[in-house]
């Protein structure tokens, strides 16, 4: 076997695990197709009886006889061929919706089961995966692509079906004429190399089709998620155009694949017909001959029609798998990536920690970029506000991510309460951790849903008075639906001081012993400033806060200061510590200082 087709073989093994939830459903659907195959084989017998026995004159089988009776034995007998006739095609017919329901249900559990499966690893990988993963191709492989399990599990019981129909009229044949059942089958070598040629060329070609489509979506996705600054600079036309540029590479690709799969198609059909009309020209001469009688030669006949159709099915089966096995394959690349964040072999799970957080000589680097962070060590005591401040681009943010292990230290530690967070459950450290970012991330969900996913067991009460909490609850209650308010996408019907309460309001709620602010007020007006830092100065009381700040006027009142210059922590302390030093503290606090005289001077000139 080619390496190509032990990995074919490897992909299918792999899906086989997903059906051990459901064997009763696939063990009959399994048995409701060889039932099938069974009626369809029965299906010409009636006929050859009639033709035989009841209208021609070769004496009937003695039980048939016995059975029908000697008087009106024609009659009697053409009622019962009808009569059965009827009842295989009513029996078939109930099969096939009984058949029909059961793997319909089964495809649908099997699809969402593996789409949920590549949805939930596709949340465990780390950020630092999403940064270098476009959002549109995931999307693509998780809604297009996740199909391709529950296709190719559901085909083989097609196949089997098939196969058990093939060797059943097969054995048919052969005993009824075995030169006429080599006639008929003389046509499966070359449907078998015609399969295999296709499989083979068309592998390539599928894959590279896959990717242009996935990097369609990719526009489409960026661009909506861009839509603001799309329209701000109008550059609606030219992300029209790029959009029309990758779905027409995408468009050719599969065009080219459906005029080679129609090509394949002519092919499987063309030799179909052509073995048809050898076998019934053969069938014909030999009942010409009188080796075969009118009745068998209309069973052969029958058969023979619906022999091609099984060994279509095969052929196109087949070659539709690698449609399936390119899909399985980019699907299964996605769950064999390991998490960054790995879940320790014996986490630590505590009720809640007190919220000490200290750093010891990290390190830490994102993919291409070297020395992200270097060296950083301090201590944060439980309940100590830490401000963060330092030119952009210095770390700020990477540093608070490290805490709740959005990403890992490549050197050093980060610890929670004395212990290494990677030692620590997951699910439980992030418990402990409250984020309010510069950017408030709401849900196109009610008010209240996005309220409620601080902590989802919140009850009303809560709810409300942790929107009290936030400053947040009359702007809330003024609105015509008050907490049931639908939010748009990003919650962009409320103000950006708005969202930023219902942020500050969703942390009161998770009531987290460690809370992180990045810059949640740097894009708000002086006015509602007040009002959230109001807010944030009740949610920070008892919690072990980092606030990362520009502007150093909102953090003279914290507990400690650290400053960070590329990637380094070059000073830390208190705020008249650091301007005493006269470093990097001094130099941004005093040019900030000037910034605002001149700002006041400005606005004193106006008339």
């Amino acid at each position: 076997m080619t390496r190509r087709g032990l990995a074919n073989v490897t992909l299918i093994r792999r899906c086989l695990p997903y059906l051990r939830p459901y064997r009763g459903s696939a063990a009959l659907v399994v048995a409701l197709f060889l039932l099938n195959g069974a009626l369809v084989l029965l299906a010409p017998w009636p006929f050859k009886f009639l033709i035989d026995h009841s209208l021609g004159d070769r004496p009937p089988p003695p039980w048939l006889a016995t059975w029908l009776g000697d008087e009106h034995f024609r009659v009697r007998l053409l009622y019962v061929c009808a009569a059965a006739e009827v009842l295989v095609i009513l029996l078939n017919q109930v099969l096939l919706v009984w058949e029909k329901y059961v793997s319909t249900r089964l495809e649908q559990r099997l699809d969402r089961d593996f789409r949920s499966r590549l949805f939930a690893h596709a949340m465990e990988l780390s950020l630092a995966y999403h940064d270098n993963h476009r959002s549109g191709m995931l999307i693509y492989l998780i809604t297009n692509q996740g199909e391709a399990l529950a296709q190719l599990l559901m085909s083989l019981p097609v196949v089997v079906k098939s196969v058990a129909m093939l060797v059943g009229m097969l054995v048919v044949l052969w005993t009824m004429h075995w030169s006429l059942a080599l006639v008929s089958f003389g046509v499966i070598p070359g449907m078998f190399f015609a399969s295999r040629y296709y499989a083979t060329r068309m592998r390539d070609r599928i894959e590279r089709t896959r990717e242009l489509e996935g990097g369609a979506l990719t526009v489409i996705h960026e661009s909506l998620a861009m839509l603001r600054v799309i329209v701000a600079f109008g550059r609606e036309g030219l992300e029209h155009r790029r959009y029309v540029d990758a779905a027409q590479r995408a468009m050719d690709a599969r065009l080219g694949v459906t005029v080679r799969q129609t090509l394949f198609s002519l092919v499987v059909r063309l030799s179909t017909g052509i073995g048809r009309a050898v076998a019934w020209t053969f069938g014909g001469l030999l009942a010409l001959a009188g080796r075969i009688t009118v009745g068998d030669l209309t069973i052969v006949l029958s058969y023979i029609d619906q022999v091609y159709e099984p060994l279509e099915t095969i052929t196109y089966t087949y070659t539709g798998w690698q449609d399936q096995l390119v899909n399985l394959a980019a699907s299964f690349r996605l769950l064999d990536t390991p998490p960054d964040i790995a879940e320790a072999p014996q986490p630590v799970v505590r009720e809640r920690c007190a919220g000490e957080v200290e750093f010891r000589d990290v390190d830490f680097a994102y993919a291409g970029r070297a020395d992200t962070l270097r060296g950083i060590s301090f201590r944060a005591r439980p309940g100590q506000v830490t401000a963060i401040v330092g030119p952009t681009g210095a770390g700020k943010t990477t540093l608070v991510s490290l805490i709740p292990r959005f990403y890992d230290a490549v050197r050093g530690s980060v610890l929670v309460d004395g212990r290494d967070v990677r030692d620590l459950g997951i699910e439980f450290l992030r418990r402990q951790v409250s984020v309010v970012l510069q950017d408030p991330a709401l849900f196109s969900k009610t008010i209240r849903d996005n309220l409620r996913y601080g902590r989802l067991d919140a009850s009303e009460e809560e709810i409300v008075a942790a929107a009290r909490a936030a400053n947040a609850h009359e702007f809330i209650s003024r609105l015509p639906q008050g907490y049931d308010t639908v939010l748009g996408e990003r919650g962009s019907r409320l103000s950006g001081g708005e969202r930023q309460r219902i942020c500050v309001a969703r942390a009161f709620l998770k009531d987290a012993p460690i809370l992180i602010l990045d810059e949640p007020t740097s894009a708000i007006d002086s006015r509602t400033e007040s009002v959230i830092l109001d807010a944030l100065d009740r949610l920070m009381e008892g919690r072990t806060t980092f606030m990362i700040a520009h502007r150093l006027s909102t953090v003279r009142r914290a507990d400690w200061i650290l400053v960070m210059d590329q990637g380094r922590l070059v000073e830390q302390g208190t705020h008249d510590q650091l301007l005493a030093a006269d470093g990097l503290y001094r130099q941004l606090n005093d040019l900030q200082a000037r910034q605002a005289e001149r700002r006041a001077a400005a606005r004193a000139l106006k008339p």
